[in-house]
């Protein structure tokens, strides 16, 4: 694996943390959507990460017979979440059925604020990784002078 490969991986990672905070938004965004059916209610949605795999290391090392080298990530899916929806008993709303719910989202804002903090530093921490890829690049530059 070359040191230019490290872009590859960080930038894969940046991507999937900009898929997973633009998913964490509009679930925070829509989390107080009011409807009058269960089947027209907005659900939450979560993306979903693969590894991208490399069966053999290219270059100077390699790796056991069978293992496998994770070379970025991938955002193969956006699912809806399965959690049950909040069904609420307010007679008055504009949108309550003929018994008087409304529903709304699956989405917890509490659990949707740390996925966004979270994939906020993994974005970061990505962002750090290149950087230092880069320092080491023109470092290896210099070596010759």
């Amino acid at each position: 694996m070359s040191l230019t490969s490290i872009f590859d991986v960080a930038g894969s990672g940046m991507n999937a943390q900009s898929v997973r905070l633009n998913t964490t938004a509009s679930n925070i965004a829509n989390a107080e959507s009011a409807s009058s059916s269960t089947g027209e209610v907005y659900r939450g949605r979560h993306p979903v990460f693969q590894a991208r795999m490399l069966e053999q290391m290219q270059g100077g090392m390699s790796l056991p017979q069978g293992q496998s080298a994770g070379v970025g990530v991938d955002v193969t899916d956006v699912i809806e979440s399965d959690a049950p929806l909040q069904q609420r008993y307010e007679p008055d709303h504009p949108l309550a059925d003929d018994e008087g719910y409304v529903y709304y989202p699956n989405v917890n804002v509490v659990e949707e604020m740390t996925n966004m903090i979270s994939a906020s530093r993994s974005f970061q921490v990505n962002v750090e990784v290149m950087n230092s890829a880069k320092q080491m690049l023109q470092r290896v530059l210099t070596l010759g002078q």
